[in-house]
């Protein structure tokens, strides 16, 4: 692949699985289900102790493009990109972050939920956004409504989004792609039904 951007990250596939992993053992199972179902983005929580050992492995699986999210501050962030991580999201955007990301040449998904994030965001030069917590923040017609002024702005809106609502967000010209948490069920890992779930998540389309 030639030079990663976050614009490249974000349009692999219609959705970003975002990643909660317990245990290390199952990092493998998890990426190659995924990448074989066609999401190779894969983006993996700061949010366990195992981490950044499943961003090293995963990292090891072919295809896969392996990301750190809930990335909170530059030390995150330095950890992150030194397990191997490619692209970086985070829940929200501060100033330290931003800059952090930005002089690390990473491509960077900052989270953000109102106006003033986005245009804070696009003070420091950048164009694609997290929307974060996707539902609980207005949903769609807050989006929507955001996306109207900041027409430049393009957007992966994470949280609460489903399988049976991503065709409605993904169909806006200004969504490329969303993230989500239910292509990996909770609970024992099962690589055939990751694989399933992620081809019904790739197969979805845009806008």
């Amino acid at each position: 692949m030639s030079k990663l951007t976050v614009e490249k990250v974000m349009g692999l596939a219609p959705v970003i699985p975002v990643l909660v992993v317990d245990r290390v053992e199952d990092a493998l199972t998890i990426a190659r289900a995924l990448v074989a179902g066609g999401l190779p983005a894969l983006e993996v929580t700061l949010r366990t102790p195992a981490a950044l050992d499943v961003i090293r492995e995963m990292s090891q699986v072919e295809g896969a493009v392996v990301g750190a999210g809930t990335v909170l501050n530059p030390d995150q962030l330095d950890a992150a990109m030194e397990a191997g991580a490619r692209f970086i999201v985070s829940p929200g955007l501060t100033k330290p972050l931003g800059k952090a990301a930005i002089a690390a040449k990473i491509p960077f998904l900052p989270g953000t939920a109102t106006a003033g994030d986005i245009m804070r965001g696009m003070d420091m030069g950048l164009t694609h956004f997290k929307f974060f917590p996707a539902e609980t923040s207005g949903g769609l017609p807050a989006l929507k409504a955001l996306a109207a002024p900041l027409h430049t702005a393009r957007f992966c809106p994470t949280g609460g989004i489903t399988l049976k609502s991503a065709p409605e967000w993904l169909a806006q010209p200004f969504i490329k792609c969303v993230g989500g948490s239910w292509v990996v069920p909770k609970g024992p890992v099962d690589g055939a039904k990751i694989e399933e779930l992620a081809r019904a998540a790739a197969a979805l389309p845009r806008g």
